[in-house]
């Protein structure tokens, strides 16, 4: 009885069937609006990095270890930069 190895859901892949490793300015997701531009697509990036960041907050919170009041101290920074990040790139 052979087995052959399960292949995980997960779209992206490389050669060999390998997960693709993304660099820190590469976006998760394509940015589809009507209105594209290089600084929609650099906030689109600062979107999705503000969701991954606040996802591992939240994991490292409930894990312990982070306290509620750090995790939500580190989650309002996170937001003070893409706020101010928005007002650079999309309003000024």
């Amino acid at each position: 009885m052979s087995s052959s190895p399960a292949t995980p859901p997960s779209g992206d892949r490389g050669p060999g069937d390998h997960p693709t490793v993304r660099g820190p300015l590469e976006a998760h997701s394509s940015y589809r609006a009507a209105d594209w531009s290089p600084q929609r697509v650099m906030f689109h990036q600062n979107l999705e990095t503000f969701a991954d960041r606040v996802g591992l907050l939240v994991g490292l919170q409930s894990n312990g270890k982070l306290t509620q009041e750090e995790a939500y101290d580190e989650i309002r920074r996170l937001w003070k930069q893409l706020k101010d990040s928005k007002g650079s790139l999309l309003n000024g």
